[in-house]
């Protein structure tokens, strides 16, 4: 381990602990937010567009904003991590997210509510360098992908959440132009919520001795967090790095290449879960298509998450991500070869489900991961919004450009498509990722001088 040794070995080596699951809870309630707005909005056009009688061109612009601004914010929340601090922007997205879902429920016209969804799209944005950093650099060695991946799990929840929510309020008769205010305007309680939980956490030991260059002030940390005692006697110091050398480029295409193929390929599954709704129940109400839905979510999709987290650690981030990449492309091209699949709605669901587990036990929730381990301290906050930013270009992408291709050239083409782009994630993932089970993230900093400084300890502090 290059750096500070004896204070970061201690956090590395110490196993799950109080702060750990502290910490799950404070990092998770975003994504579990973040989830529940992305999703809540296609009810609420739906809902609104006899209301507000919004055009094609609205429509598209109101489920993409908060894409495009998501690109965005995990660009800016990434790189000021880095420069400021992980604790000087923590919090500051979840205070977007909670001002932007009460201001949408508010919204008096469609051009405020583009503003607002806007807004909402910043703070989600930030949430996945800000969260994900967070967690990687309090995690200890062995566990560290467990604990990241149970952070992103949050989103399953948060997805299920969402049409539940939307379910009960359309089933109990309220009137639509409160129904939708509603469902934006709850966005903001699991958001607020942590608030005060994530203004108060103290700075990562890592950025502290990485970026800070004080061993003491990490060390005391340490010592609060793990309760035990510290000695520091020296200040390793860590060249400066950029993103741009051969090594670091090489992983960033890696990170940003997966996680966008990972967005764009999901497209597949949209398309099958409309195609299943229109065989199985071509007549029925919004209410019912989407409790049908998130039925299936809910049997699919939901465990994926949890059993990726539990062998996270065990199986390696490259061969999860590579088998789901895997999978996914077996079928897809199932359908381009057979598209008359898609008429034996039984056959064809097993393929979506067995496809849609392995999205999440697998790519989904590995490029969540992956950018948090495999750059130094430094770089670590902006790598992983260039990566997240990746991944939302490439929901856009698939929400929106591979539609008129469907369109276009039918559907066996466009899952052809898919299954290439889910091939292509294979062959980034096997020659650009390096393989961080069970390693330190300190593997990834150069030490260039060690400066002695009088030993001192640290006495165990009480964190709270």
């Amino acid at each position: 381990m290059p750096a500070n040794s004896a204070v970061l070995r201690t956090f590395d080596e110490s196993g799950l602990q109080k702060f750990h699951w502290r910490t799950i809870m404070t990092t998770g309630m975003g994504f579990f937010t973040d989830a529940y707005d992305l999703f809540i909005i296609g009810t609420v056009t739906a809902i609104l567009t006899p209301i507000w009688h919004l055009s094609t061109g609205q429509l598209a612009l109101l489920n993409s904003t908060s894409l495009a601004a998501a690109a965005l914010g995990a660009l800016f929340f990434g790189k000021l991590m880095d420069r400021l601090g992980r604790k000087a922007m923590y919090g500051t997205e979840v205070i977007m997210l909670a001002i932007g879902a009460i201001c949408s429920a508010f919204a008096p016209s469609f051009v405020w509510l583009i503003v607002f969804r806007f807004l909402v799209g910043l703070g989600i944005g930030g949430d996945y360098p800000t969260s994900s950093v967070i967690m990687s650099e309090y995690a200890n060695r062995k566990n560290r992908g467990f604990l990241v991946t149970l952070v992103f799990s949050m989103q399953g929840l948060g997805l299920l959440a969402g049409p539940l929510i939307a379910s009960l309020l359309l089933s109990t008769g309220m009137s639509h132009d409160i129904a939708w205010r509603v469902m934006l305007g709850l966005g903001a309680i699991p958001a607020a919520s942590v608030i005060y939980l994530r203004r108060t956490m103290p700075e990562t030991p890592r950025f502290l001795i990485t970026v800070k260059q004080d061993a003491k002030k990490a060390a005391e940390v340490v010592s609060g967090l793990t309760g035990k005692h510290v000695e520091s006697s020296s200040v390793e110091v860590v060249a400066k790095q950029t993103l741009w050398n051969r090594k670091n480029l090489l992983r960033l295409v890696g990170t940003a290449g997966s996680w966008f193929l990972i967005d764009v390929a999901f497209y597949g599954n949209g398309v099958s879960s409309q195609l299943i709704l229109k065989a199985l129940l071509p007549n029925a109400t919004l209410v019912t298509t989407t409790l049908v839905a998130t039925t299936i979510f809910l049997v699919a999709a939901l465990p994926g998450y949890f059993v990726a987290a539990a062998f996270m650690d065990r199986i390696g981030r490259k061969v999860i991500q590579s088998v789901g990449f895997g999978v996914m492309a077996l079928a897809y091209l199932s359908l381009f070869i057979v598209p008359t699949i898609v008429k034996l709605p039984i056959l064809f669901l097993i393929i979506y489900a067995v496809s849609y587990f392995f999205i999440e036990f697998g790519p989904n929730t590995t490029t969540f991961l992956v950018p948090t381990e495999v750059f130094p301290t430094s770089l670590r906050g902006t790598a992983h919004g260039i990566s997240a930013a990746g991944g939302k270009i490439g929901a856009f992408l698939g929400a929106f450009v591979l539609p008129g291709i469907l369109k276009a050239f039918g559907l066996s083409t466009t899952m052809g498509l898919l299954a290439g782009v889910s091939a292509l994630g294979i062959l980034l993932t096997i020659f650009t990722i390096p393989e961080m089970k069970q390693r330190s993230l300190e593997e990834n900093e150069t030490v260039t001088k060690r400066a002695e400084e009088p030993k001192h300890t640290v006495a165990a502090v009480k964190y709270s």
